[in-house]
């Protein structure tokens, strides 16, 4: 068991970011090492040959010189044996040839080979003999089907007229299998210390720079697995730019989304039990109202006066109605909270909407003595809103302000137009809210900033329903009081999305 665990831990190891990371520099460096060693090798055989081509550039000029390789238009076969002989025992590495104007070969002295090639190109010879062998050039080997070796060519010429070309391959194949021989051995010491120089950056850096690179995965690792083991405040620090730093910094913005909504999710657990007990408190007393007089009602049923009776039933359907007004309005809030009502905006008239909103009201302000007044300017743009939830919110502000304006008061719905937008405000001239109060205004159960303690206030749910409904429309509501002079909610709605 232990050995099995020994073994898992160790292929463990040898799979970790470390050593896969190890092992793809290292052969990258070897790859590097081999692309080096060739590029070596071939730099090093093209200055060979260019060296050779340099410093024997005169060699066929000199055997031009000495012989006259044409006689009467023949060739001199006894003199250019004899003189190619005495070259090639001072250089035996060269391979000489006689070619006609069209590289024809005429005569060579290459002994114990075959030739493959019955002319040669002459327009590397020609350039080579322009360039004064200053400039670097191949030419063709005629013992071979393919491939150029450097060579050093003249023209031969009579009275001004081209006879010919000495043609000298500077590297024949004596000197090819040589160099071979002695190129692969210093190729082989050039791989080795390659080899061994590479091996040793890769350790060395590998173990620098990787395990810098790997410290701060580890880093990262460590982190989500303090997160994950219930540390919520846990947050990656790495310095430095990079993807690592950008990884770092997407896990921290996740975890404080993640945060964040935890304390959403405990706030509103805090509301939910918050609202079950003041559901709970005001559910209880319409229930009292209603149980009570019912039972009233049906103990004197016998010597209960009329007029009794219809006040008794009165009572209770007003209670029946503020029961159900609040049930209505909890499960209206609830899907606003749980987002379940989202807006489906559509352009209208805001100033239609609140003509129709204003006459609704016009009975009950009529009923309180108090005047409701619109001003609506000309012209004004139509509003990007969801038109029934926007008619709720007028609707509560205007009840609210209704609630609150006492006797010969007023309350006035006015609009303006704003920047890419309709400014919408309801003020009324009641008995206003305290400084101390106003940022409590939209709580549930709160009305003016005090906690709903009156049956006849209302439910203390309509403004919390406002501001939930401007929020789904990423609207802001404002709200502006003086004691006892009055109060103005206002917000502007969009022309557009």
């Amino acid at each position: 068991m232990n050995a099995r665990r020994t073994h898992g831990n160790g292929m463990r190891f040898l799979s970790s970011l470390y050593w896969r990371i190890s092992a793809t520099f290292l052969l990258l460096l070897l790859i590097l090492s081999t692309v080096y060693l060739y590029v070596a090798t071939f730099t090093a055989e093209m200055y060979f040959q260019e060296a050779s081509q340099r410093l024997n550039a005169t060699v066929a000029a000199h055997i031009a010189g000495e012989i006259s390789p044409f006689i009467d238009g023949q060739v001199n076969t006894e003199a250019l044996e004899r003189v190619f002989h005495n070259v090639m025992v001072i250089n035996p590495s060269i391979e000489v040839y006689l070619l006609d104007t069209t590289g024809l070969i005429l005569s060579y002295y290459a002994p114990n080979k075959t030739m493959r090639q019955k002319r040669v190109s002459t327009e590397p010879i020609r350039k080579f003999i322009r360039d004064g062998g200053k400039t670097f050039v191949m030419g063709m080997d005629p013992k071979k089907e393919e491939g150029e070796k450097v060579f050093s060519a003249a023209a031969v010429e009579r009275d001004g007229q081209l006879e010919g070309y000495i043609y000298v391959i500077l590297e024949g194949e004596d000197f090819e299998s040589t160099t071979s021989f002695l190129l692969g051995s210093y190729i082989l010491r050039l791989g080795a210390r390659a080899i061994l120089i590479s091996l040793a950056a890769a350790i060395i850096i590998g173990l620098i720079a990787i395990r810098s690179i790997t410290r701060n995965v580890r880093k990262i690792r460590d982190t989500m697995q303090e997160f994950k083991s219930g540390n919520v405040d846990a947050r990656i620090s790495l310095p430095g730019k990079g993807e690592l730093t950008d990884l770092a910094e997407s896990f921290n913005h996740m975890a404080d989304t993640i945060t964040q909504n935890m304390e959403e999710i405990k706030t509103l657990d805090t509301l939910r039990r918050e609202l079950v007990a003041n559901v709970s408190h005001d559910l209880r007393t319409p229930l009292a109202i209603i149980q009570g007089y019912v039972e009233t009602i049906l103990m004197k049923e016998e010597g209960l006066d009329p007029q009794d009776r219809l006040r008794y039933l009165s009572t209770v359907l007003s209670s029946t109605e503020r029961l159900r007004k609040l049930v209505e309005e909890l499960f209206e809030l609830s899907k606003l909270e749980a987002k379940q009502t989202r807006p489906k905006p559509e352009l209208f008239s805001i100033a239609e909407l609140v003509q129709d909103v204003a006459q609704k009201f016009d009975v009950l302000a009529r009923k309180k003595n108090v005047q409701l007044q619109t001003v609506l300017p000309r012209d004004l743009p139509p509003v990007h809103a969801d038109i029934a939830l926007i008619e709720r919110v007028l609707q509560n502000l205007v009840e609210n302000a209704l609630k609150f304006t006492p006797e010969s008061g007023a309350v006035t719905i006015e609009l303006s137009p704003a920047p890419a937008g309709v400014n919408v405000q309801v003020t009324d001239t009641g008995q206003g809210i305290s400084p101390e109060d106003i940022p409590h205004v939209f709580e549930r159960y709160k009305q003016g900033g005090k906690d709903l303690t009156s049956f006849e206030q209302g439910t203390g749910l309509g403004l919390a329903i406002v501001k939930k409904i401007l929020e789904a429309h990423g609207v802001t509501i404002s709200v502006r009081s003086d004691v006892r002079e009055g109060t103005a909610f206002s917000f502007r709605l969009p022309l557009s999305v």
